[in-house]
């Protein structure tokens, strides 16, 4: 796969690929302490309201009331290695991670039908993200300038750092209803209502030899906000196989998105300044559907194991307004791998005590990439790379818990953890009456290469998490 200069010279860049599916696509998200320590398996078991995440029939399998309120406390490490260097940052985040309730209603009639459940979700996490890069002063970027009597000169540009910061959150409220039919066959649907609110940086520190200069530069179109409103729906079945045997099925409809984005755009005046000004545009969105299968083995009242696997089965899209929106559906189409995930979790109870555990494993979103890169000695050529952008996932979990009847607490940890190439510097001059680039630029000049220097990114999570409830 040879990523398009062509996209990247029409598009906004890497962080819109990135968000595409980190933000607006990805299926994880904070559920009850119970549910993180099982990393989120738990689509054939069910039983309270984080089965909205997984399965809307696992509300059906509840035969009481249960409300309980999640406390999150997370810890994301990024440390980003460029040229033999490594720059490490650390985010701490505290927040109610998640909120839910079910309410069981047993219907008292000569029908197989036993229950039908109404259940609430909400989940709420940062999608804070903070890579400083170390400089490479091997990496020198020549631009035409000129002196201060109008003389044509040639500037040397070192390359001394980067930084890629956004802030923000991402929600999603569901809303379900579950059934119950004799005990052994659950029906679940859900409404699903998703909110993402995005702020980005994307900045470059150069030093100019012909005065000793060193300033910050502003990658074309950031800083930029983003306000986002989605909507998807779920249904799910859980069968009871045997006694001991559960098997599961869900299928989430696309989310489709609403973005209001403002953004920045630089360009030369008049007067042949560069200067900046803010522009708005809605982006309309379609985030891929996704089906879930799942088994649980429950050999006894105190013993529970579970295996989800989704995978996605159509590839993110765009409403196409622009040539840029076509370009990001051509390369979603080229490049896009779909979403494949598995998960599994188990449960041992002890009396009123609980022992969880689980593990979850996410493909890379992306294919390998072959683009013009800058090597540690600051020659440019085609490299390829297997984790552009976004790697694969892994994601260890545990906890306990403890049942005092009508109440229980819970508490769980998560590690989760992930590698990928980060590219950045690219910028390219787009051809036209006046000048524009997709480069980095001051309020002097920009900034334009079509190469890229691509640090390697190790991201680490540690979130951890209590949960207060209440059965009823």
């Amino acid at each position: 796969m040879s990523i398009s200069a062509a996209f990247f010279a029409q598009a906004q860049d890497i962080s819109i690929l990135r968000n595409s599916i980190d933000v607006y696509s990805n299926t994880t998200m904070f559920g009850s302490s119970k549910f993180n320590a099982m990393a989120g398996s738990n689509g054939a078991l069910g039983g309270d309201a984080s089965s909205l995440l997984t399965n809307p029939a696992g509300l059906g399998v509840a035969i009481s009331g249960d409300v309980s309120a999640t406390l999150s406390i997370s810890n994301n490490k990024n440390r980003s290695s460029l040229a033999g260097s490594s720059i490490d940052y650390n985010i701490n985040k505290v927040d109610i991670g998640n909120v839910g309730g079910v309410a069981a209603f047993q219907l008292m009639t000569e029908s197989g039908w036993k229950f039908v459940n109404v259940g609430v979700n909400f989940s709420n996490q940062s999608i804070e993200n903070y890579v400083e890069t170390p400089g490479n002063s091997n990496i020198v970027i020549k631009k035409d300038l000129v002196d201060s009597n109008n003389n044509p000169v040639v500037g040397n540009l070192t390359y001394l750092g980067h930084a890629y910061n956004r802030y923000g959150t991402k929600s999603k409220m569901n809303i379900g209803v579950g059934a119950n039919y004799e005990n052994y066959l659950y029906f679940g649907a859900g409404l699903n209502f998703h909110y993402a609110d995005v702020e980005q940086w994307d900045t470059a520190a150069f030093g100019l030899d012909l005065d000793n200069s060193v300033s910050n530069y502003n990658k074309q179109y950031t800083p930029y906000t983003e306000k986002s409103n989605g909507f998807s729906a779920s249904f799910g079945v859980i069968g009871k196989v045997s006694k001991e045997l559960r098997l599961g099925a869900t299928i989430e409809t696309p989310t489709w998105w609403r973005m209001d984005r403002v953004y920045t755009e630089y360009a030369l005046d008049n007067q042949g300044y560069m200067g900046s000004g803010a522009y708005s545009e809605t982006v309309n969105f379609r985030s891929p559907m996704k089906a879930t299968v799942s088994g649980a083995y429950v050999p006894s009242k105190n013993l529970s194991f579970n295996v989800d696997y989704t995978l996605g089965i159509t590839k993110p899209k765009y409403k196409e307004e622009i040539d840029a929106d076509k370009e990001l559906n051509n390369f979603f189409t080229d490049n896009y791998k779909n979403l494949s995930e598995v998960r599994v979790g188990a449960e041992y109870r002890i009396k009123s005590f609980r022992l969880r555990g689980g593990y979850s494993y996410a493909s890379s979103p992306f294919d390998s990439g072959t683009v013009s890169a800058y090597s540690n000695a600051g020659v440019a050529g085609n490299t390829s790379y297997n984790n552009w952008t976004l790697g694969e996932r892994n994601t260890f979990g545990a906890g306990l818990g403890y049942d005092f009847g009508a109440f229980y607490i819970d508490a769980s940890y998560q590690n989760v953890s992930s590698k990928y190439n980060n590219p950045f510097l690219y910028g390219k001059v787009i051809p036209g009456s006046s000048y524009y680039s997709t480069g980095y630029s001051s309020s002097d000049f920009d900034v334009a290469n079509e190469s890229y220097a691509v640090s390697e990114v190790k991201n680490t999570f540690n979130n951890f998490f209590i949960t207060l409830g209440w059965k009823f």
